[in-house]
């Protein structure tokens, strides 16, 4: 059924915009002809099919695909390098959800007309990442969101469903580790994005969060920043998580889980894949983010595409990604690259659900989770947040009471930050 509509929905992508509000970005986005996408390399494995049925239906504008390294400190650094020499050498850019304010701040990039896409049929907190002081700035590619991955066997031998709370997840972890010499839990922790990623969720999924949605003030609540803190130095200090775990990204903590080393790791849905062909295979499930109180609050993550302030080949550029974001191609995305989509009918899809088990998980995580803050310095905050974390986490541990002021020490820096903007 798929094969059959690829052809059709293709046509009608590509065909040039007709409408009124089409017209009127064919007048302001000028230049065609061969352009290129630039995107980290953890997300192309998947991309050159896509991108070949682009070339062969426009052969006069060719997108060449152009790959920055796989962290995203990394790609920021070297976008934001070409972007502030003003190349034309990017042209769309494949942005991490969070740089969309500091891009649209910085003049990187072109605010998009909302009526080319079809933005109502997408999940609409993954939208909210792609706006900034009411205009669009992006299209939403990939979304995501922290899920709780789980050693369901485990589990059901000691007669416990998947922990909705931190306490759960605590009494759980120390269980498991105790009798099976696994250890509990852990995340990415390594003092970088991810970390920030963590804390952040942390914060949210006990009643807090750190600045106001458009970035512009720091609303963090100093108890409830302390109790987000407390719930992780309290595993490190128990030792249901591992001090090992000081060094994890994103890879190290997908593989410590899938060669049974956790019994519970926080990571993002690309992990559920190689999972299912490892040692863990049939053993383990997902679930949403545990909490203070109940299921936590996610961070959201993922890509969206934007147009280079400096390309010359603008209408390319936007062309390609209204067909680069469209259903079909996002049904590819999933399928064949196994990143969540952006289009929200396609969590709800039968045939994805029975290929992609977590789905109807990763949908709620998704719509439940908030975006990180739209700051234009948003490369300061997260650098601020997790050299005060790491340190927070690393032994000797502070007392418990010591965490309002690691708090408060962070909030004073940070609104040092808001007021420099």
């Amino acid at each position: 059924m798929v094969r059959r509509l690829i052809p059709v929905a293709l046509a009608v992508l590509l065909i040039p915009a007709c409408s009124a509000a089409g017209a009127q970005e064919s007048e302001r986005f000028g230049g065609t002809g061969p352009f290129t996408l630039v995107i980290g390399r953890d997300t192309t494995a998947y991309l050159q099919p896509l991108l070949d049925r682009w070339n062969q239906a426009r052969p006069g504008e060719r997108v060449t695909l152009l790959e920055l390294p796989e962290a995203a400190d990394e790609q920021r650094a070297q976008m934001v390098a070409n972007l502030q020499a003003k190349s034309d050498r990017y042209d769309v850019l494949g942005l991490d959800v969070v740089w969309t304010a500091e891009f649209a701040e910085a003049g990187w990039i072109l605010p998009l007309e909302r009526a080319m896409f079809p933005l109502s049929r997408f999940l609409p907190s993954v939208v909210d990442t792609a706006i900034y002081r009411g205009k669009l700035w992006a299209v939403p590619y990939t979304s995501n969101a922290g899920l709780l991955y789980y050693r369901k066997d485990l589990l059901a031998k000691e007669g416990f469903k998947p922990p909705r709370t931190w306490a759960e997840l605590r009494t759980q972890a120390r269980a498991l580790h105790g009798k099976y010499g696994i250890d509990g839990y852990a995340g990415q922790f390594l003092a970088y994005e991810g970390l920030t990623v963590n804390f952040t969720e942390a914060v949210q999924s006990a009643g807090g969060q750190i600045l106001n949605p458009d970035g512009t003030e720091v609303t963090m609540d100093t108890a409830k920043a302390a109790a987000g803190l407390d719930f992780l130095k309290k595993g490190f200090r128990e030792g249901w998580i591992p001090p090992e775990s000081l060094s994890f990204k994103e890879e190290e903590s997908r593989l410590a889980f899938q060669e049974g080393r956790l019994a519970f790791a926080r990571n993002w849905p690309h992990a559920y894949g190689p999972a299912t062909a490892s040692s863990v295979a049939n053993k383990f499930d997902v679930t949403r983010l545990p909490g203070a109180n109940g299921p936590g609050t996610g961070s959201l993550g993922g890509y969206n595409l934007a147009v280079s302030a400096f390309s010359k080949r603008q209408k390319s550029a936007t062309e390609f990604i209204r067909y680069f974001t469209g259903l079909e191609n996002q049904r590819r995305v999933l399928a064949n690259g196994s990143f969540p989509p952006v289009w929200a009918e396609l969590y709800d899809d039968p045939g994805l659900i029975k290929r992609f088990p977590y789905l109807p998980v990763l949908k709620q995580s998704i719509l439940s989770a908030r975006p990180r803050p739209a700051s234009a310095n948003y490369n300061q905050v997260s650098l601020v947040i997790a050299s005060a974390v790491s340190n927070a986490l690393t032994p000797p541990f502070a007392k418990d009471d010591d965490s309002n002021d690691v708090v408060s020490s962070m909030k004073g820096q940070l609104e040092e930050i808001i007021r420099a903007q």
